[in-house]
């Protein structure tokens, strides 16, 4: 390793104050009873309720348990605009079942489905009871939400050079977020915000500036560690997308041309986009609702032919974040990954291929103590989870909530699935610190650790952590000899 002396430790000095003390949970947010209403009044009552609170929502349950959401703009849209009287009953204009959210949610998740399902408030539940409800105001004052001021100047910004100095703000912020030590997941969850803001935010000027580009025929996928929610300081920003069908495939080459320029801006907000890897400007990730479905059953027939595991892997991480999840091809080619007997045997091969290992005999006899974490461990254990959230047939993306899907399975039990969290935990941890200490340098910034420049404890660590993946790999390598995979997925 070139530049600082080996032995010159990479430390991050800490700072905390009391609300970094606290680790946030969505009843935490909570200061205000909720404003309650009956499914019989009318809008006029319901109105002067909110009046009388003032509030500008109204939760209202329902008789099957689930609840629904009356907002002021609700009322605005769907009855003063649309020349409806007050006394028309509120179960006319209710939005519902609402997304509701346990109070014991994580405040960085609560955060999360606000912004991505563009909510004005989530009902708070415990016991099946409305005990308040979250808005996006919430949490300013809150550590979790110590990115939502840069994340409104990104969706504001009015122009490429706005947009692009506002993204070149991210990794000072993620970094203030490791010296205030909040926990990992919540700095990587808040990094994939900022970095979805920016991307949708380019693509909002890109389509405005290419009249050839229709929009509404784009349904955009994150892929890889953003698509998880789990980026740091060195990730690449991968992407796919998937065109409507009506595209004609003459009509292509200048969608790819616009998501070129894209690239430029992303790159220019400091992003990182490697022309090698997976762009949506590129012709393989570039296909209409059909090509994907027809591509997608290829990789399962044929794995070993035009990369079908890496390929498989890479869409089942995916996340829409333009367009219509969960819905028309993008949806469907996802769902065929999903349910088709074959994946689950292909991911387990997957989780199998590379070996946690922190040292190999090369590098004793070579000396050499320079550890890739990423791939080296990491990667075999975001594979592994990946394959045990499939096993059980869940759909979650990120890997903590794979591991915790797959909890108390036949597949992982719980004290397997809990350490394997907390390996995570502490192998991202242990990651995005080093990072940040190369930023606060102005080194480098690499996955690449070398262990003289760890403390003795965060050695210890990674070490421990890393015979826990391979000790996870061996019971893998052990139910693929006697359990017949395609048993497995029912």
């Amino acid at each position: 390793m070139s530049g600082p002396d080996k032995t010159d430790k990479l430390t991050v000095p800490l700072r905390r104050d009391s609300a970094d003390a606290v680790d946030g949970t969505v009843a935490d947010l909570i200061h205000t009873a909720p404003v309650v209403g009956r499914v019989g009044m009318t809008v006029r009552e319901a109105a002067a309720l909110m009046t009388d609170r003032e509030q500008d929502y109204l939760v209202v349950p329902l008789a099957d348990g689930q609840h629904a959401v009356l907002t002021d703009a609700d009322i605005r849209a769907r009855v003063v605009a649309a020349g409806r009287g007050t006394d028309t009953p509120v179960t006319d204009v209710l939005t519902g079942p609402a997304y509701v959210l346990h109070r014991a949610t994580p405040a960085v998740e609560a955060l999360t489905e606000l912004l991505e399902r563009n909510l004005t408030v989530i009902p708070v539940v415990a016991d099946g009871e409305v005990i308040g409800v979250v808005a996006p105001a919430d949490f300013v004052s809150v550590p979790v939400g110590t990115g939502m001021a840069l994340r409104g100047q990104i969706v504001g910004a009015a122009t490429d050079s706005e947009l692009t100095k506002h993204g070149r703000r991210i990794p000072a912020l993620i970094a203030d977020l490791v010296r205030r030590g909040r926990p990992v997941h919540e700095i990587t969850r808040t990094h994939s915000l900022l970095n979805d803001a920016v991307v949708k935010r380019g693509l909002d000027l890109v389509v405005a500036e290419h009249p050839e580009v229709d929009g509404e025929r784009i349904t955009w996928l994150s892929l890889g560690s953003n698509a998880r929610r789990e980026p740091v300081l060195s990730s690449d920003v991968d992407s796919a997308v998937s065109l409507a069908d009506s595209v004609p495939d003459e009509e292509v080459p200048a969608y790819r041309r616009a998501f070129a320029g894209l690239d430029e801006m992303l790159r220019g907000a400091g992003m990182r986009i490697d022309t090698n890897g997976a762009l949506a400007s590129m012709p393989l990730f570039c296909r209409t609702h059909a090509r994907w479905r027809a591509a997608a059953h290829q990789w399962i027939d044929d794995p070993l032919e035009n990369k079908g595991m890496i390929f498989t892997s890479l869409m089942l991480d995916a996340r829409a974040i333009w367009g219509r999840p969960g819905t028309g091809g993008a949806g469907e080619m996802l769902a065929d990954l999903r349910s088709h007997p074959r994946t689950l045997s292909l991911l387990l091969s997957e989780s199998l291929a590379t070996r946690a290992r922190v040292r190999s005999i090369r590098d004793v006899v070579t000396r050499n103590d320079i550890v890739d974490i990423k791939h080296q461990a990491l990667t075999p254990l975001v594979n592994i989870a990946r394959w045990a959230a499939l096993s059980v047939g869940a759909a979650e993306v990120d890997t903590r909530s794979r591991l915790r899907a797959a909890s108390g399975s036949e597949m992982m039990s719980d004290d397997q699935a809990s350490t394997l969290i907390e390996v995570f935990d502490v192998l991202q941890r242990v990651r995005l610190t080093y990072q940040v200490a190369q930023f606060d340098r102005g080194e480098e910034i690499t996955d690449e650790v070398s262990m003289k420049r760890l403390s003795p404890l965060d050695r210890s660590l990674v070490g421990q952590a890393v015979r826990e993946v391979a000790g996870a790999q061996r019971r893998l390598a052990n139910l693929k000899q006697y359990v017949p995979v395609a048993d497995q997925n029912g």
